[in-house]
């Protein structure tokens, strides 16, 4: 993300000594590190709620199309049982009655 080298941190190393001095600067250094860290945690714990959420979100859309598709396999499955009811009832029409077109070419 930053890019420090070597020669910047010991820059900002020697201008922290001269401007707090060496009594107080170990105990500068124990606090900023604190800080620092407290600050990676925070930063950490947001990305990981960041990520649960986005995860959370993803599962509630694959759950919404799960749902969907399942309503249209409802729906299939209901067209398959008119069809099936339809020809059941087409199969049982008598068989012998003859055709209205047939019935006129033999009357002219």
């Amino acid at each position: 993300m930053f890019e420090i080298g070597f020669s910047e941190i010991v820059m900002v190393g020697l201008v922290s000594l001269l401007v707090i001095g060496p009594e107080r600067l170990p105990k500068v250094a124990r606090v900023a590190g604190y800080w620092i860290g407290k600050t990676r945690r925070m930063i950490a714990a947001a990305k990981a709620e960041i990520s649960a959420e986005l995860h959370a979100e993803e599962m509630r859309q694959v759950l919404k199309e799960q749902g969907d598709l399942k309503e249209l396999q409802n729906l299939i499955d209901e067209t398959r049982g008119a069809a099936r009811s339809f020809q059941s009832s087409l199969e049982s029409l008598p068989q012998d009655s003859p055709k209205p077109d047939a019935e006129q070419h033999h009357e002219k």
